[in-house]
């Protein structure tokens, strides 16, 4: 026995019966049919700007350590720089280049 399986979704009907949204493509015979209430799609009621500034004033409210101007600047100066591991990357893909090439 094979397991042919489709998965379509419809509305149940006051009175029981099933309201498919399509036309199965499986042959006649028994099947199983399993309900799962779907969850009704609700509009954002905002965008994702107001999301985030309402997660930055609860953060903030709960005393998140935020940078500061310098901080940030500093920090971006740090990612600029790159480090250690980068320059180890860029030497093993030197060798392997010069590797290739020979």
């Amino acid at each position: 026995m094979s397991l042919h399986e489709v998965m379509i979704e419809g509305v149940l009907q006051p009175d029981g019966t099933l309201q498919l949204d399509e036309k199965p493509n499986l042959a006649p015979g028994r099947v199983t049919v399993v309900l799962r209430r779907e969850e009704e799609a609700k509009p954002p009621s905002e965008n994702w700007l107001q999301c985030l500034q309402g997660i930055r004033a609860k953060r903030e409210a709960e005393g998140y350590p935020f940078m500061n101007e310098q901080e940030t600047a500093a920090h971006m100066e740090w990612l600029r720089e790159g480090d250690r591991i980068d320059d180890l990357l860029r030497e093993v893909e030197e060798q392997h280049g010069r590797s290739e090439g020979s």
